[in-house]
């Protein structure tokens, strides 16, 4: 096992491309950590470069305290699992797991020993005589992740390895690399565009956009205090709300639009509490589970108007549009308008029409405000 560190990583693909850039980021030995964000982020090629598959431009990898960054992958000692499992087609399962040891030059006992640990590990014991085209796909990826560690490398790299699976198998199997991970203890960084993989997974979990590294913190912390609009708006499904403010006067905020009373931005402890920053570019964020739902001109509430409903039997996603939409043309300007789609969740069933009057109040102990700059104040 091993820790590792990125140190002001840049990457330039062409002058208006940077796919890093400056990325700092310190995996603990044994962590499992996840990098995720939205497509083009720069999260592949951050992983791709920890594995020497890739050079930066700038910057250090150290894995165990030595720098590897003019190191080929071989030398690094580590293992990367890819989208498309990259499994030899003419190999059993059991040669296609021997394979990196005879590369590297075991004997054969030594090659025994380990594939049969790896092929108890991850249940693989009935298949090790099948070609991976008799494997489904949730067994095909098990046979990558198995090949992968069974040389025991000091750091396990996996690039977006469950994206080729259905949704019940992608939950199995995610269930099994975590349990693997416990088992192990293996150093792992985890590249996935799906938050949920990304919070159930990851001891912590680092968000990037646009090649620059975001946050990185424990699923819990980054759920609750996200450190940016970004994060705020990425991190959640359904996403947090995040309504633009009109002014603030005399420490209250007034937010844009039907909110029929002043918030007392004191009494907002979700943030950083630094109420000197707040100013007419100021963002309120409020996670969908923190509106409770009233009758519209309630103090205190968002009047809003129905446009969909997703009922899911244990809660109900009730999606709206703020203000009343009283002709076609203001419905379809709210609704191309995020800044004036509100989200709430709520528990249990709560059919409610389409187009009908709502009024949502948020919980001011659980709302966010953002700074013009976007982050959290």
């Amino acid at each position: 096992m091993a820790d590792v560190r990125c140190e002001h990583l840049v990457r330039q693909y062409a002058p208006n491309v940077r796919a890093l850039d400056d990325v700092s980021l310190a995996v603990g030995d044994g962590e499992f950590l996840v990098l995720v964000g939205p497509s083009g982020c720069g999260k592949s090629t951050l992983l791709r470069i920890i594995a020497g598959l890739e050079t930066a431009d700038s910057g250090t990898v150290s894995i165990a305290g030595r720098d590897v960054s003019a190191m080929t992958p071989p030398e690094r000692n580590v293992a990367m699992v890819f989208q498309d499992y990259a499994l030899y087609p003419h190999m059993t399962v059991r040669r296609n797991l021997e394979f990196p040891l005879r590369v590297r030059g075991d004997d054969a006992s030594a090659r025994e020993s380990r594939v049969a640990r790896i092929a108890s590990m991850l249940g693989l014991e009935p298949l090790l005589e099948r070609l991976p085209r008799e494997l489904s796909g949730g067994q095909r990826q098990r046979v990558a992740m198995g090949r992968a560690l069974v040389r025991e490398p000091a750091v396990s790299l996996l690039d977006e390895p469950l994206s080729n699976l259905d949704a019940k198998l992608r939950s199995e199997v995610r269930a099994e690399i975590a349990d693997l991970q416990r088992n192990t203890r293996t150093t792992m960084i985890y590249v996935t565009h799906d938050q949920v993989e990304a919070m159930t997974l990851g001891h912590r979990v680092a968000v990037l956009e646009r090649g620059v590294l975001r946050q990185v913190a424990p699923p819990a912390e980054l759920y609750a205090r996200p450190a940016n609009a970004f994060v705020a708006g990425f991190i959640g499904n359904p996403p947090m709300n995040l309504i633009p403010l009109a002014s603030v006067q005399d420490g209250f905020a007034l937010p844009q639009g039907p909110f029929s009373q002043r918030l007392d931005v004191r009494r907002f402890s979700a943030g950083h509490g630094d109420t000197t920053r707040i100013g007419e570019a100021t963002t309120l964020g409020v996670r969908p589970e923190a509106l409770l739902l009233a009758d519209p001109g309630t103090a205190g509430c968002l009047d809003v108007t129905v446009d969909h409903v997703e009922l899911l039997g244990h809660e109900t996603l009730i999606h709206t549009l703020v203000g009343a939409q009283d002709s076609a043309d203001a419905r379809a300007s709210a609704s191309t308008d995020s800044r004036r789609r509100v989200t709430a969740r709520v528990t249990g069933t709560h059919p409610l029409e389409h187009g009908k009057p709502l009024g949502l109040i948020p919980v001011a102990e659980l709302i966010h405000l953002f700074d013009a700059h976007g982050n959290a104040i």
